[in-house]
């Protein structure tokens, strides 16, 4: 870590020091706010690309490297999301039931800005949405003014620990809405988040969009995972390469390939409304194989937007979401009647699993451990 930061900062200086050079030269500094968004120097990258495209906005080639630079710092699931028709309409309708008219609500990870219009459209009298990302944040705020909603739709550029209770949102709000879950529910931080925002930015009987989630595994078969093995080659064993490969697999929950071999099992629940989820924890869950063999944990979310709505991404024939399934490969496969046993753990950002099968009438088996 010292040594990245170290790199960082070499870059920093470096490039710095070229944009000084170039002084208003727009095609220079377009150049080199690329390099600076390679080198994940977020925030220079946007002052450089920004500069160039206003001393240059006709110029194509400067718009085409302030656009290469941007969107190099956005993630590509931004854009997954927003066509989740089932996410969307869950949180539609949750944000229909918790907003009364006149409501403050602070909606976190703002993206496109969809779920502050939509609480707007709801009848919130306000609407804080705070985005860290300073491309996304600036596209967001275009948005809401395109959509005739930059009267009640406020986009702040801020991380939500940043937030100022008085300063960006005056005063506690009544909801508080937010879509930061990750494929595990964990990566992005949610637990974390909540802890602070509930009893820091949310009034007393506030609202909380998602209420809860929980983390959720079966056993299944992907008839994918053979196929990835890289095995022999031009008659050369190779498979010891296959202990590189990315673990683990990350995969569409309606993979054609992938069928569920057992029932699901939630490992672990939390309570975001309450903003006191355990922010370290272990269990175990033994899952029965039947109806076909099983070479893998599938493991998958579930979330609560109210007492009414839920989502959840189950891998299925055909299904849709714009969370991954994420399948954790077993070290050799299991028969019906075994059972897979699940020993998982997570410290609040990353969930780590380990799988064991356990033979029908036997116990014990090769252990196979996936720290995403």
């Amino acid at each position: 870590m010292e040594r990245d930061d170290k790199g960082k900062a070499w870059w920093r200086t470096a490039l710095t020091a070229m944009a000084g050079a170039a002084g208003d030269d727009a095609a220079a500094l377009a150049r080199i706010a690329v390099t600076a968004a390679d080198k994940d120097l977020d925030d220079l990258a946007v002052t450089l690309a920004d500069r160039a495209a206003a001393l240059a906005p006709d110029d194509a080639m400067v718009r085409a490297d302030r656009r290469k630079a941007l969107s190099s710092l956005v993630p590509r699931w931004h854009f997954l999301i927003v066509r989740d028709a089932a996410r969307n309409a869950a949180y539609r309708a949750a944000l229909e039931r918790a907003i009364r008219p006149g409501d403050r609500v602070l909606d976190i990870g703002a993206g496109t800005g969809l779920l502050g219009m939509m609480a707007a459209r709801a009848g919130a009298g306000a609407v804080t949405s705070c985005e860290m990302n300073a491309p996304i944040a600036a596209a967001a705020t275009r948005i809401v003014a395109a959509n005739g909603l930059a009267d009640r739709v406020r986009i702040v550029a801020k991380h939500s620990a940043a937030l100022d209770l008085e300063a960006d949102l005056g005063g506690r709000v009544d909801v508080v809405v937010s879509e930061i879950l990750a494929n595990d529910l964990l990566g992005e931080y949610a637990l974390a988040v909540m802890a602070d925002v509930v009893p820091r930015l949310l009034a007393p009987g506030g609202r909380v969009i998602p209420e809860t989630g929980a983390i959720v595994v079966a056993p299944a078969w992907w008839d994918g995972l053979e196929k990835r093995s890289v095995g022999v080659v031009d008659g050369f064993d190779l498979s010891a390469f296959d202990e590189l490969d990315r673990h683990p697999r990350q995969l569409d929950v309606g993979d054609a390939g992938l069928a569920l071999a057992g029932r699901a099992s939630d490992l672990f629940a939390f309570d975001f409304a309450g903003g006191r989820s355990e922010r370290r924890g272990r269990t175990t869950a033994r899952l029965l194989v039947e109806g076909g063999r099983a070479n893998g944990v599938a493991q998958w979310i579930r979330i609560g937007l109210d007492a009414e709505t839920v989502y959840e991404s189950r891998p299925a024939p055909g299904a849709f979401s714009c969370w991954a399934c994420l399948f954790h490969p077993l070290d050799e496969p299991a028969e019906p009647g075994d059972t897979v046993v699940v020993d998982a753990s997570h410290d609040g950002v990353r969930l780590r699993i380990v799988a064991t099968v356990e033979r029908a009438g036997a116990a014990g088996g090769a252990a196979t451990e996936v720290t995403p």
